[in-house]
């Protein structure tokens, strides 16, 4: 187990620095270079857009020429929203996990932040935004990047404290052994070992972005209308126009960027992810991609590596290891350390308390009728989303197991998977309701399928990571001694996917509950189709700019996040990371 904890801690490096001289043929280094003279374009003309004047309605053209710049646009606000959801993965979850006092509010805070609705951050971030950069575009642009992000970092946040919390006895202890310092540990160990599930929640991040482009680049506050160019407010516009050749049009953009970015990007990041599978026995079919292959032969990125990368990442090693070896700081900086957290803690208690006084003032002014319909409302919401959850797991469970044990059908069912989870249901739902109001049902069964289609995925996306990692000896020792299909479930799938299955199920609870504005409350032909519920409420009162029935309606989902959290999700972790941990 020692070597290959060795082999895999050797080669957590960008995929072409650990591999032998790269070939000389300009073949491999000519789209390298053209791809970064059109980075380095887009950066220009982004930076232009971005520092112009403000342009709060922007006309969408519903022509298809329109759709590149569009896509462009939509693409990289995509694109920062990862990068900033990924530097909040690292810091929070890491924290997260090692903190027993932070953990204590930390994950269930994480819960609530993912259960919030977009449309619940929508009024803070955006007028926080604007009130930054009053007459730049800058300021709208960093608020819909920011939305975006509350759609994607959460489940890659549970997906790195559920990786930390299951890493094997005996790496750790092969860690202590080598005497590891804090920088050794965290590059060699505890990234190498939740790479796979990350490279897999930030596929499903990505097309979290997605899902949730339609209302973070079109959006009503109050008087003010923004729009932003871009994929998703195209969408919706021909979605309230009710243009179906438009539909169609962006619809198969879409598709089109998605096939691309699982070719350019995803697959070439699995096939690289697998050398830090946690085994003995090298698996014989292991995922493949052209792209990395063709990465790896090109002498720029390995000049920029040998260049950069090596460098850096030797100065931190070097940097954090002389602090390791350094003696332990004089007791006066410790006690200076503690009165500041504890001050910084009571200035946060009075923050908060503060807040508290000031939320339940707004919340006295509703009324008795006002309170009974938000538990009616939280009741009927919290029904539909566990009987999403429950159908979900159903098909998600095998259907997982056999993408990510089977290489092969993995090469075809993971970009139609992508492309599924992908697509905002809510730019298909106009078709979906009319067709449930024509033959009965309605919102009312019509919110579940909504809340189905856009929770699934979480579920199915941690399965296949789960099922990627099972060692491949384990799944030879069952060969070896004949176990039955159902033995074999029992004995190794269930438990080896267990905490992924755990971070899907979670993350598919707070999209569920996040998905409810739109399940739930929605806008077609100039009409308005709504049901009982919380999300109905919330996009109810943001429509009305109903601040106070804005508030309330959250700290009610916030506090059901938070009961089943405690009863539920706590409990299931702690399980995860004891009896179904690999060791």
């Amino acid at each position: 187990m020692i070597g290959n904890i060795s082999r895999t801690t050797r080669s957590f490096h960008v995929p072409w620095a650990v591999l032998p001289r790269p070939s000389r043929s300009v073949i491999f280094d000519l789209p390298v270079f053209a791809f970064g003279l059109a980075l380095l374009y887009s950066f220009v003309i982004i930076a232009h857009y971005w520092s112009g004047p403000l342009t709060p309605r922007v006309a969408i053209d519903l022509s298809p020429r329109a759709l590149p710049v569009y896509t462009f646009y939509s693409v990289l606000r995509i694109f920062v929203a990862y990068l900033l959801s990924l530097a909040f993965t690292l810091i929070y979850g890491y924290i997260a996990a090692y903190n027993p006092r932070a953990e204590r509010f930390m994950v269930p805070l994480l819960d609530i932040l993912q259960s919030i609705p977009v449309l619940s951050f929508l009024p803070g971030v955006m007028l926080a935004m604007v009130a930054l950069f009053p007459r730049r575009q800058l300021g709208v642009e960093l608020g819909a990047i920011l939305l975006i992000f509350t759609g994607q970092v959460w489940n890659m946040a549970f997906s790195f404290y559920s990786s930390l919390k299951s890493i094997p006895t005996e790496m750790r202890e092969a860690a202590r052994l080598y005497r590891f310092n804090w920088w050794q540990a965290f590059t060699q160990m505890e990234l190498p070992y939740s790479v796979i599930g990350l490279v897999w929640n930030s596929m499903m991040s990505v097309a979290g972005g997605w899902f949730f482009l339609m209302a973070c680049e079109m959006f009503v506050l109050g008087k003010r209308d923004f729009r932003l160019p871009g994929l998703g407010s195209y969408l919706q516009t021909a979605a309230s126009a009710g243009n179906g050749k438009a539909i169609t049009w962006g619809l198969l953009t879409m598709v089109v960027v998605i096939v691309l970015t699982d070719q350019l990007v995803w697959r070439p990041l699995i096939a690289w992810a697998q050398k830090f599978k946690f085994e003995n026995v090298e698996a014989v079919d292991v995922p493949r991609s052209p792209v990395l292959t063709f990465l790896r032969h090109s002498r720029i990125l390995s000049a920029l590596s040998n260049k950069t990368t090596a460098p850096l990442g030797e100065a931190l090693a070097l940097h954090f290891a002389r602090r390791h070896d350094q003696s332990k700081p004089p007791a006066r900086g410790s006690a200076i350390r503690v009165w500041f957290v504890r001050i910084l803690g009571i200035a946060a208690a009075g923050v908060v308390g503060y807040a508290l006084v000031k939320s339940v003032v707004l919340i006295a002014g509703l009324g008795v009728s006002g309170l009974k319909s938000i538990l009616l409302g939280a009741a009927a919401t919290f029904l539909r989303v566990n009987v999403a959850l429950l159908i979900g797991a159903i098909w998600t469970i095998p259907v997982g197991v056999a993408i990510g044990t089977h290489p092969k059908l993995a090469r075809v069912a993971q970009p139609l998977a992508q492309i599924a989870a992908s697509v905002p249901a809510t730019a298909l739902f106009p078709l979906v309701l009319l067709a449930l109001i024509h033959v009965g049902g309605g919102l009312g069964i019509g919110s579940i399928l909504l809340l189905l289609l856009g929770t699934q995925w979480y579920i199915l996306f941690n399965v296949i990571a789960g099922a990627t990692a099972i060692p491949a000896d384990l799944q030879e020792v069952c060969h070896i001694f004949g176990f039955s299909r159902i033995e074999r479930w029992r004995k190794l799938i269930l438990p080896a996917i267990f905490p992924y299955l755990l971070t899907g199920l979670v993350t598919a609870s707070g999209g569920a509950w996040n998905a409810s504005i739109v399940a739930e409350y929605f806008h077609l032909q100039g009409k308005i189709f709504s049901t009982t519920g919380l999300g109905a409420l919330i996009s109810h009162a943001t429509d009305d700019g109903n601040s106070q029935l804005l508030l309330t309606a959250t700290i009610a989902m916030a506090l059901v996040v938070v009961t089943v959290n405690r009863l539920l999700w706590r409990r299931l972790y702690r399980l995860a990371s004891t009896r179904y941990r690999l060791g």
